[in-house]
């Protein structure tokens, strides 16, 4: 009986120590086995994920330098004893404020040297022209139209030097040909223009009455 106790005691001992090992080997082969499945599974990241395509990349655009403005160019300083330039002179036209339909006002042109430095001045008659325009700004008279004058007549102006050149209106219309019928002009309010060469000068009002 005893013996038969010893051999029940050790059967079990075995049986346990088969069973412990089994197991212990199975859940570890399927631990193992499930871990490297999972790791297997995990999706290795693409290149161009981790490292972005440079086509993908902005490049921010630098801005565009101020452009640097130029400074005018100064304008030359006069020298003294050189031509007028019209900047050099002033043209003023005087008038009469008022003067009688048929009538013969005179009128005066005054060339004024604005310089500071003495200039010279071509003040030929044939450059010099007044004209008077009505309130429409049509041309009325003209001093070149029938009494063109010529002649040479260069001056040596000296700052602030005021040369004045009066011109007899015959109180007639005229036109550049002088061909046209003559007559005097409406009542009325209009202006004389003054010319000298390239220079022309502010209107001068006149009223016709």
């Amino acid at each position: 009986m005893v013996l038969a106790l010893v051999l029940v005691v050790l059967g079990g001992a075995g049986w346990l120590v088969v069973v412990l090992l089994t197991g212990g080997d199975g859940e570890g082969t399927a631990a193992a086995a499930t871990t490297g499945s999972a790791r297997s599974s995990v999706p290795v990241p693409a290149l161009e994920r981790v490292v972005p395509s440079v086509s993908g990349v902005s490049t921010p655009t630098p801005p565009e330098a101020p452009t640097a403005e130029v400074a005018p160019a100064a304008a030359p300083t006069p020298v003294p004893g050189d031509p007028c330039t019209d900047d050099m002179i002033s043209l003023e036209v005087r008038t009469p404020p008022t003067a009688a339909v048929g009538s013969k006002p005179t009128f005066e042109l005054l060339v004024a040297n604005v310089s500071a430095v003495p200039c010279a001045r071509t003040l030929d008659k044939g450059l010099q022209e007044l004209v008077l325009l009505d309130s429409a700004g049509a041309r009325v008279w003209g001093s070149n139209d029938c009494f063109p004058e010529a002649g040479v007549d260069t001056r040596m102006l000296a700052p602030g030097e005021v040369v004045a050149f009066p011109v007899l209106w015959g109180g007639l219309t005229s036109e550049p040909t002088c061909t046209a019928p003559r007559g005097a002009p409406a009542p009325g309010s209009y202006v004389v223009r003054g010319r000298l060469d390239t220079k022309v000068s502010a209107d001068a009002p006149l009223t016709l009455g």
